[in-house]
């Protein structure tokens, strides 16, 4: 497929005058994004996220290394047009509605009348303003101004999308709504890139991720790739287990909770120790309810390529 992100040894060190510290905040990155795709971009705070979609979007120079945004090196001219861009903390003019900010904002991509009306009655409807359209934008919440944000960087018509934490600070419904508009660009042939904190969502819609720590991509692919696809533990929900089963259970479970008569415990390991387990369970009088297999998800990988030695 077609690279619509490239960067090869990218590496952007900032070098203080006061204290002639150096601070590698981008180490030689090699990264791909195909067109048509979304691309998970995830780390810890301070990996270096935001300092290489600033690189990206040519907003920072690079120390050393090669960059280039669909086909053309990042910082031209050239692909300006193509592309959107939603910064971590977004900030706006709140005296406007978020009709006229979006307005604003096509006049600034030199759109015409017609064309501007149109596309921004069409992005208030994907991102579920319409209602709020002609309020002052001082009086939205932290939600709508996410997704304003998101109608701005797409009013441009951009082929490719950078979106900087865009769920940041979000309730559960806010994030969905962010991640629906971000599944319903890519089903409209866009490409977007986004960093995150928040592994579940990104589980959810990336079709690929990549992993950085103290600047270096230490893990990317399909998830599917980096998943491990075995079993890590094994849970059971049980009702009825008398106190002695109880009690050689617990020492040998990551979790164990008991509630009434209700127990919910884990065990590490795979299924071949669940025939076992069944006719202790048994014999202690319990009655299973649920058995639930657990597979590791993304959290785990993350958490172990960027654990600190």
């Amino acid at each position: 497929m077609t690279a619509v992100i490239r960067t090869a040894e990218l590496t952007k060190v900032f070098v203080s005058n006061w204290r002639r510290a150096r601070t590698v905040a981008v180490d030689r990155l090699d990264l791909d994004v195909a067109e048509g795709e979304i691309y998970g971009f995830l780390g810890p705070n301070g990996a270096g996220k935001t300092t290489t979609l600033k690189l990206l979007l040519g907003l920072l120079r690079p120390s050393a290394g090669v960059v280039e945004i669909l086909g053309e090196p990042a910082g031209g001219l050239a692909h300006r047009g193509s592309l959107g861009y939603l910064p971590e903390n977004p900030s706006f003019y709140d005296y406007l509605t978020g009709r006229e900010f979006l307005d604003f904002c096509g006049r600034l991509c030199g759109l015409a009348g017609g064309v501007r009306r149109e596309r921004i009655a069409r992005l208030l409807a994907l991102v579920d303003l319409e209602r709020a359209a002609d309020v002052r934008m001082r009086k939205y919440s932290k939600g709508m101004l996410q997704r304003a944000g998101m109608a701005q960087a797409l009013v441009g018509d951009p082929r490719l999308l950078i979106l900087d934490e865009p769920q940041s600070g979000l309730d559960p419904l806010g994030r969905k709504q962010v991640r629906d508009v971000i599944l319903q660009l890519r089903a409209e042939g866009r490409t977007v890139l986004f960093s995150s904190h928040i592994l579940a969502d990104a589980e959810m819609i990336c079709d690929r991720v990549g992993i950085m720590n103290h600047g270096r991509l230490v893990a990317s692919g399909r998830l599917d790739q980096l998943l491990r696809n075995r079993v890590q533990a094994v849970e059971f929900q049980v009702v009825g287990l008398g106190a002695a089963a109880r009690a050689a259970l617990r020492p040998r479970s990551s979790v164990f909770l008991e509630e009434g008569d209700r127990v919910q415990f884990t065990l590490p390991g795979d299924e071949g120790q669940v025939p076992g387990i069944l006719a202790a369970i048994q014999e202690g009088g319990g009655r299973v309810v649920a058995v639930a297999p657990l597979h590791e998800t993304l959290e785990d990988v993350f958490l172990r390529k960027v654990k600190t030695p």
